[in-house]
C-alpha cells in the first residue's frame, strides 16, 4: 500500500505543476505576443520485483517472473511559437511579425535577448543630444540589423515601417533627407534553445556544443526579404481556450484520482493494522 501511495504522491506534485501551467497559460491569454506552454507526461523509472526464476531448458537462459512497477509520472514542458493572430491597432510603432520564429533584437541590461512584442515606443536619449530611441514598453533599446540601438534626430513628421522591417522617418522638411534604419530581427532554427525571462522576453541557453548559426539566423542583408512584418498591428497569444480547459478538466480529474488512490491505501493500512 505504501508504494502505491507514494506513486500517487509523486504524480499528484506533477499534476499540480501541470495546473499551475494551465492557469498562467489562461491568465495570459489576452497577452499581446504571449506564447503558450506545452505539458506532456512520462513515466519515471520502473522497478522489477522477482518472485522466482524460470529457468528454460531449451535456450539455456533465465527469465525472471515477478512485476514491474513505476513511481509515478513525471511533467515535460516545452514552449509553443505558433502564430497567434493579429489585432488592428493604427498605431504607426505596432508591429506585428508575421512568420513563426521570427524575434527582435533587443538590449537588456547589456545583453542581447529575443521579443515577438512589438508594441513599441519613443524614449529621449540620456545622453544630452536632441534624439529619441527606439523601445520596448519597458525602456529597452530595440537594436538594429548591425545590434546597435536605433535613434532618430527629432525633426520627422511620420515613421514608416516596411514589411521587410525597414523603419524611414520622413522629415518635416522635403529638402531634408530622411532616417532609414533596419530593424534587427533573426530567425531561431532551434526555437527550442530559448527561454523565458518575463515579459515576453527569451533569451538563449547556454549553447553547450552549438555555434550560434546552428541556432539562428541573423536576417541581413540578401536574407531582409525573408522578414516579413505588418505596421499597425500587434500579434496576440497563441493560447486555445477551449484547448486548455480541456487539459485542465483532464488534469483535475485526475489530481482527483489519484488523491482518492491515497485515500484507499490509507483506509487498507488501517484495515492491516487492526487485523494485527
Amino acid at each position: 500500500m505504501l508504494r502505491s501511495m507514494i506513486t500517487a504522491t509523486n504524480t499528484m506534485g506533477q499534476l499540480q505543476k501541470q495546473l499551475d501551467t494551465i492557469g498562467h497559460n489562461l491568465a495570459n491569454i489576452d497577452t499581446q505576443s504571449y506564447k503558450r506552454t506545452e505539458t506532456s507526461f512520462s513515466e519515471l523509472v520502473r522497478q522489477q520485483y522477482d518472485n522466482q526464476t524460470k529457468e528454460t531448458e531449451e535456450t539455456n537462459t533465465n527469465g525472471e517472473l515477478g512485476i514491474s512497477q513505476g513511481t509515478g509520472a513525471k511533467l515535460g514542458s516545452s514552449l509553443v511559437f505558433t502564430q497567434g493572430s493579429l489585432k488592428q491597432t493604427g498605431r504607426a510603432l505596432d508591429i506585428a511579425l508575421t512568420v513563426p520564429n521570427q524575434f527582435f533584437q533587443i538590449e537588456v541590461n547589456g545583453e542581447i535577448q529575443y521579443t515577438r512584442d512589438g508594441a513599441l515606443y519613443l524614449s529621449p536619449t540620456t545622453d544630452g543630444t536632441n534624439r529619441l530611441m527606439l523601445a520596448t514598453a519597458e525602456g529597452n533599446q530595440v537594436l538594429d540589423e548591425n545590434q546597435n540601438p536605433i535613434m532618430f534626430e527629432d525633426n520627422f513628421k511620420e515613421l514608416v515601417i516596411s514589411k521587410d522591417g525597414t523603419i524611414t522617418a520622413v522629415p518635416r522638411n522635403n529638402e531634408e533627407l530622411p532616417q532609414i534604419f533596419g530593424i534587427g530581427v533573426v530567425q531561431f532554427d532551434r526555437p527550442q534553445m530559448l527561454v523565458q525571462n518575463g515579459n515576453n522576453r527569451y533569451r538563449l541557453k547556454d549553447l553547450g556544443n552549438n555555434q550560434l548559426g546552428d541556432v539562428l539566423t541573423f536576417l541581413d542583408g540578401e536574407l531582409r526579404n525573408e522578414v516579413s512584418m505588418q505596421q499597425g498591428a500587434l500579434e496576440m497569444s497563441n493560447v486555445d481556450l477551449s484547448k486548455e480547459m480541456t487539459d485542465l478538466m483532464i488534469s483535475q480529474r485526475s489530481f482527483q484520482m489519484n488523491a482518492k488512490s491515497i485515500t484507499m491505501g490509507d483506509q487498507m493500512l488501517g484495515l492491516i493494522n487492526g487485523v494485527r
